[in-house]
Order: C-alpha cells, then sequence, then structure tokens
C-alpha cells in the first residue's frame, strides 16, 4: 500500500505535469520567449472546454439566448473546442462555451470579445462557476455586432486589468447569440500587461483550459455536472439585465386561470337543479357523409363572456380580421364610415344620413370634397408679386438642397377644430362562430353581456338559489355558449357563490336555453328525459317567454374528477421529454391532482433514458412504452390509447413541446363528456425567440392533433388510422376528426388561454438522417 508521501509526490508531480505545457491556456504579449510562443500553438495545445448549442431560437441578444426554455441544461447538441475562436456558419443560435484557465503565469491580463451578434465573457475569482463576474460584452439590444477580430469596436468589449496567479485556475464562461444574419462568429481575445501604468498589446486567440467535464458517457438529460451561474441561470436574467414587461393582453391575470382552486359546490345541492330536457343539436351530422378532411367546415366556434383577451392584439398587422371592408375603401377612407363630422358653422359639409342609420359612402365623399375648399385654403391662394425678389440668402438654382414652397403654390389648410360624433361600435360582435382561417390572430368569441345578464336572472330562479337561499352569487367567473337558432343555445355557465355566507364555492354546470318546450315535453314522453315541465322563466324585466325554456341538458354532465391520459409518442428529442415531464410535474405540484398520468410511447430512443427519467419523477402516475422500428405518430398515439383499462377516462392526444396552463386538466374535464363532446383547444404557436412570457406568434385554428376524447368514444369511431399514416404524419388529425363528427360527436373549439406550442424546426426529429456539412 503506498504510503501518504509517496501520494503527496505523485498528486504533486501530476499537478505539474498538469501545468505544463498541455495545460498553458494563455497567449501572452511581449516579454516572453520563443520556446513558450511555440508551446502556445493550436498544434502543441490538448485543452478543451465545454460547447453547448441551442439551436432554432431567433434573436441576436444574449438576453434572448437566456429565454430558451432549454437554456442552459438541455441544449440541442454537447460538444467541445479546442480554442475560443467558433465560427460554425450557421444561423438561429446560442453557444454556451464554459471550462477553466490555468494562467502560465502571475500577472495582470485584460480580456476581450468579438462576436456577430451580441455575447458576453464571463470569469470567476477562483475556480467556482458561482464567483463568475461579467467582464466584458459585445452589445445588449441585439443590434451590435463586430468583425472578426475587432475586439475596439465598443469601449465594453475589453476587460479591465484581472490579476490572475499560475498556481490556480478560473471558470470562465462565453454566451454567444446569432441571428439569420451576417457572418457568424465569436472569438475571446487576451493581453498581458506589462506594467500597471502601460497600455495593454494587441490581443490574441485564447486557447481554452482542461476539459470541464467530460460529457461523451452521459445521456442527454444527465445534467448534474452543468454549472449554474449568474451568466446562465434561468433565473438570473434579470440580475443582469432588466426585462421589459411584455404587452399582450393575455398575460395579465384572470379568474379563468385559477377557478379550479377553489371548492366544488356540493353535487347534492345540483339535483333537481333545473327540469330536465334532451340535448339534441341541429348542428351534429351524425351519419352524413363528409368528404376527406372537410370535418373542419362542421366545427363552430363558442362564444365566451367575459372577454378572455385571447385576441392577439399585439400581433395584428392589418386590419382584415375584425374590419371587414374594402381594402380600396379603407385606404381611402379608414374608418370615416362610422364618424358622422360635425357641420361647421360655414360652408361646412351637409351629410347624408343612410336610412338603415350607416352613413353613405358616396354622400361622405361629398362631405371630404367640400371640406378642402375652406375659407383658410382659398385665402392662400394668392397671386405672388411679380416684382418681388429673391430673399438675401436664398437658395441657389443649383443647390441639392429642397427649397420651400414658392410663394404663390397654395397648400392646403388644415380645420384643427373639425370634430365629429361616432356611436360605440363593437367589432367583436360582427363575428360569425364559423371557424375563420383566413385570421390567426383573433381570439374567441365574444358573448354579449346584455345575454348573460338574461341567462344568469333565470338561473338565479332556479331551485339552488329560490329554495335554500344559502346561496349568494359573488361572480360570474365564464360563460360559454354554442350557438343553435334552431333547437336553443347551449351554455357552460360558471359561478362563484358564496355558501351560507361563510366558504366560497364554484358552480360549473352546462344549462340549454329550449327555444320551443313543446319539443322537450315530447322528448321526455319519448323517454329521452324525465322529471316535469316548469313554468315559464321569465326575463330581466319579469316579463314572462313566449317560448324558451331554461333547462338541464340530460346528456351534458362533465365528471370533475374523471383520469385524464396524456399520450405522447417519442424518439429522441431528449430535451424535449424531460421538459415535458418537468411539467407535469408542475402541473402536479400546483394542482393537487392525482387524477392524470402521462404515457409516453418510446421509438428506440437512444439520447436519454426515458423510462428512468419517468421513474425518478414525482407525476403521480406514468405508463413507458416502448416500440421498436421508425417514428409513427398515429402507431404511437393507438399504441398508448390500447393500453389504458378504463374506456370512461378520458385521453388527451398530445405533443412534446406544449406549454401547459394550470387549468389544463379542469378544461380538458369540462370539454369532453362522454358520448357527447370532445375537445380540440386551440392552441398558440410561439415564434422564433418567443416564450410563454413573451407570447409572440399566432393561433394554429386549423390544427386538430391536440385532442381530447373518451377513450370509449375514441373506440367507437374507430381509433387512429395506422395503415394510411403509417410512414408520415400530417393530416392524421383532419381524418380522426372526420369520423369524429359522422359518429355524432360535437368537437367543442376554443383558443385556450396561456396554452402554447413552442417553436421548433424539425431538424434532427424522429428519423431524419444528419449528413455533414462542407468543412472549413
Amino acid at each position: 500500500m503506498p504510503s501518504l508521501k509517496h501520494k503527496k509526490e505523485k498528486r504533486k508531480s501530476r499537478t505539474e505535469n498538469v501545468h505544463g505545457k498541455n495545460a498553458t491556456l494563455i497567449q501572452h504579449q511581449g516579454g516572453a520567449t520563443q520556446q513558450l510562443k511555440k508551446d502556445l500553438t493550436v498544434d502543441a495545445y490538448k485543452g478543451q472546454a465545454n460547447l453547448h448549442v441551442f439551436e432554432d431560437w431567433c434573436g441576436s441578444s444574449v438576453a434572448q439566448l437566456r429565454k430558451n426554455l432549454h437554456f442552459p441544461l438541455y441544449p440541442h447538441l454537447r460538444t467541445a473546442v479546442k480554442k475560443l475562436a467558433v465560427a460554425p456558419r450557421w444561423k438561429n443560435y446560442g453557444l454556451r462555451i464554459f471550462g477553466f484557465i490555468h494562467p502560465y503565469r502571475d500577472g495582470d491580463f485584460q480580456f476581450a470579445v468579438s462576436s456577430d451578434d451580441n455575447s458576453e465573457f464571463w470569469l470567476s475569482s477562483d475556480e467556482s462557476p458561482l464567483n463568475a463576474r461579467l467582464l466584458a460584452y459585445v452589445g445588449r439590444l441585439g443590434s451590435e455586432w463586430t468583425a472578426p477580430g475587432e475586439f475596439s469596436k465598443f469601449r465594453s468589449q475589453s476587460s479591465k486589468p484581472v490579476h490572475l496567479i499560475y498556481s490556480r485556475r478560473y471558470y470562465f464562461e462565453v454566451l454567444h447569440k446569432q441571428d439569420d444574419k451576417g457572418s457568424d462568429h465569436v472569438e475571446v481575445g487576451v493581453s498581458v500587461l506589462k506594467c500597471l501604468l502601460c497600455t495593454p498589446g494587441a490581443k490574441k486567440v485564447l486557447p481554452v483550459g482542461l476539459l470541464s467535464s467530460d460529457e461523451s458517457g452521459l445521456k442527454m438529460n444527465g445534467v448534474g455536472h452543468i454549472p449554474q451561474t449568474l451568466a446562465s441561470h434561468s433565473r438570473t436574467p434579470r440580475e443582469v439585465w432588466p426585462i421589459s414587461r411584455h404587452g399582450a393582453d393575455m398575460l395579465r391575470p384572470d379568474p379563468r386561470d385559477t377557478f379550479f382552486s377553489i371548492p366544488m359546490i356540493e353535487p347534492s345541492r345540483l339535483d333537481n337543479l333545473l327540469p330536465p330536457c334532451a340535448y339534441s343539436p341541429s348542428y351534429v351530422v351524425k351519419d352524413f357523409p363528409i368528404a376527406r378532411y372537410q370535418g373542419l367546415q362542421f366545427v363552430y366556434l363558442s362564444f365566451v363572456y367575459p372577454n378572455d383577451f385571447t385576441r392577439l392584439t399585439h400581433m395584428e398587422r392589418e386590419n382584415k380580421c375584425f374590419y371587414r371592408e374594402s381594402p380600396i375603401y379603407l385606404e381611402k377612407f379608414g374608418f370615416y364610415k362610422y364618424m358622422k363630422m360635425d357641420e361647421e358653422e360655414e360652408d361646412g359639409p351637409y351629410f347624408f344620413a343612410h336610412p338603415d342609420g350607416v352613413y353613405s359612402s358616396l354622400s361622405y365623399l361629398a362631405d371630404i370634397t367640400s371640406s378642402l375648399k375652406s375659407p383658410e385654403a382659398t385665402a392662400s391662394q394668392q397671386e405672388p408679386d411679380p416684382d418681388e425678389g429673391p430673399e438675401e440668402g436664398g437658395l441657389s438654382d443649383y443647390s441639392y438642397e429642397e427649397a420651400d414652397p414658392r410663394p404663390g403654390w397654395a397648400e392646403e389648410a388644415i380645420n384643427w377644430q373639425r370634430t365629429f360624433s361616432v356611436n360605440t361600435m363593437d367589432f367583436e360582435l360582427l363575428r360569425s362562430d364559423w371557424n375563420d382561417l383566413r385570421c390567426n390572430v383573433s381570439g374567441n368569441l365574444q358573448l354579449a353581456e346584455s345575454e348573460v345578464v338574461d341567462v344568469t336572472y333565470l338561473f338565479k330562479n332556479c331551485a339552488i338559489f329560490l329554495s335554500t337561499r344559502i346561496y349568494t352569487l359573488l361572480r360570474i367567473i365564464n360563460v360559454e355558449k354554442r350557438r343553435d337558432s334552431a333547437r336553443g343555445n347551449r351554455y357552460l355557465i360558471e359561478l362563484e357563490l358564496m355558501e351560507r355566507g361563510k366558504r366560497v364555492v364554484r358552480l360549473s354546470e352546462y344549462i340549454y336555453l329550449l327555444q320551443h318546450p313543446g319539443q322537450m315535453e315530447d322528448s321526455l314522453e319519448n323517454g329521452e328525459g324525465t322529471g316535469a315541465s316548469a313554468p315559464a322563466p321569465l326575463n330581466s324585466t319579469g316579463t314572462p317567454y313566449a317560448k324558451p325554456l331554461l333547462c338541464q341538458p340530460t346528456t351534458l354532465k362533465w365528471r370533475h374528477s374523471v383520469m385524464v391520459h396524456f399520450v405522447v409518442p417519442v424518439k429522441n428529442q431528449a430535451r424535449w421529454v424531460q421538459q415535458f415531464i418537468s411539467d407535469m410535474e408542475l402541473l402536479h405540484l400546483e394542482t393537487k391532482d392525482d387524477n392524470f398520468s402521462i404515457i409516453i410511447v418510446d421509438f428506440q430512443s437512444d439520447d436519454m433514458d426515458v423510462e428512468q427519467a419517468l421513474k425518478d419523477s414525482t407525476v403521480p402516475r406514468y405508463e413507458y412504452l416502448r416500440r421498436e422500428g421508425n417514428f409513427e405518430r398515429s402507431a404511437g398515439l393507438q399504441i398508448g390509447v390500447d393500453s389504458i383499462k378504463d374506456s370512461h377516462s378520458i385521453v388527451f392526444l398530445c405533443d412534446l413541446h406544449i406549454h401547459f396552463p394550470l387549468n389544463i386538466l379542469e378544461s380538458i374535464r369540462k370539454h369532453c363528456v362522454e358520448g357527447s363532446l370532445a375537445f380540440a383547444p386551440i392552441v398558440m404557436r410561439l415564434g422564433c425567440g418567443s416564450s410563454p412570457q413573451e407570447p409572440d406568434g399566432y393561433w394554429e385554428v386549423n390544427g386538430f392533433g391536440l385532442f381530447g376524447i373518451y377513450k370509449s368514444d375514441f373506440d367507437k369511431v374507430g381509433g387512429m388510422n395506422t395503415e394510411e399514416f403509417k410512414d408520415r404524419w400530417g393530416g392524421e388529425d383532419w381524418e380522426l376528426l372526420d369520423r369524429v363528427l359522422q359518429n355524432g360527436l360535437e368537437v367543442e373549439r376554443l383558443r385556450m388561454r396561456n396554452f402554447f406550442h413552442y417553436y421548433h424546426s424539425k431538424r434532427g426529429m424522429w428519423n431524419a438522417q444528419m449528413k455533414k456539412g462542407p468543412k472549413g
């Protein structure tokens, strides 16, 4: 057994070797011998540093890199570099380079960074990543950049002198963000100070230190070795650079987001809430022949109240989504058709009103033309004095500057006192419940407040309020309406109630405003419902309705605690799989809801151990299914659904790249009713470089890949089409939609707040084969 002295000598020998020529890191300026310079060449140097790549992320600032969902733990690629001068000749990526610097001597050093686009160089006062501090950077806004080797363009590029000691090592980190323009590069330079009062010499590219961690044998979800620093940790950017608040209305709090956390009213209190009635909407297309992929045309949108601000006002570039006018008319007159100009005292335009209250565009044109001939404009049209010569100091005929208007030219006078009248105009109410595939920034349809007041008044006069007198209405949280002018409108009404003046409870029930009560009585006699009819309800003024009756549809009862299964097929998407598992853990932690599970169908992923990651997680339930062969989305979903034993539970066909709101479980449950309703929530696709905190993007109005349905209904319609979509995906969601509708189910379609699909490219996904690019 070796002695302690022998161990110390061996350790000393190893340390001296480490700090020898193979570990000499910094090229110096002046004072160094030719032999030392030779030892610092790339050929002789064997050191490496970790390089982590975050692909498919737009933006040109390091702050944008920090907003990446997977930064800093789950990069697209983990590799190593031998010097701090990297130019992959790619676009829309971010880099994180980290390791250790081993000074070749004691001394004062100055570091500098150069890049296209922004970059930062961080250095620790010792080997601890926790002590890293920002020394030099290129830009903060994303518009700054430098040419390769240009270290003096910005004052911020160079650090102050830093004293380093030969016998120690120092942790460093480089962050770089590149957009889709320019010649991408990032490099770190260093120079040694000959004296404290001397100007640093020219910067030389910095070789790197010892490999900080050997990542070659690790799976992509093995992240315990990756340092968390002030430079890169996801929660620290605000301490470095302040982040401004995004302007999206959807980011503002809404009571719908946390309504699920309020205790539910006791189910027994809802017995005989309203007279029962059969539910048979006229728009159901059961057994109606639907052409391939035409089911989308038979899906209707629901109306909501109050405004949930899902309209992407911050993403509107044109007015065609709401202000449906002729483009030619808008270009000439804008919104003047909605405005009535006040008459002027003299020579004011005369405005002709259209019989239906909308002002005629032709008459308004004559309004416009006459207003141009105001007294001020006429007075300015005076003939110039021919004898008047040019003013002293005037412009010559050869001046390159633009001359002022000549004295004889008439200028249009502006009437700053012109005023107008306008009536309130709600453009939201002009929209229909058809799926508008031309507009992907509009939000949910808005339900008129007057209608909500009437329906709520009817509901308050039902047994739960009048007979018991123990509930008081506090707030109308949410009302959703599915319009059916032929038979009656269906509502989901969600109220916040005070019970006995002591505690707050919530009510969330479907009700039906039947247009023809006689049809209800007939349906009850035929066994389609149970119970007796009720007296005609009253409206808000106390006047009896002639026909409509508020009733409780017998087939529309949603189950508050039914099991929800998230089914996701995967292949070699380690960072996204890990993120999905983490999101499900957070969902369980925040909601305390145990009634959900995740089912992952794995097509032989080799970039992580998916099953082990599930075992290590805190999700309440999971199922891991391994499938051989190429990735098949339809087959993967079908395999996952087949593993579910309870046919009376809900299946949610899902994707990996999703950000879930905390109310996702309740949203799925209340919009899925066995034998009646399936749910296709509209997800917002985030743009490249966008995040849930800065949601720039559009609503995916065409996509039905995120789909909730009871397993019994899924089996009834035939499940996924695994034969036709065996070796491809895209279109399988529309094909499933056709069969769901043909089997008599409604498909509820709503835009869901804070429900996002992360941006990602298809690069490196599923069965794609990577080919090597050109060297150089």
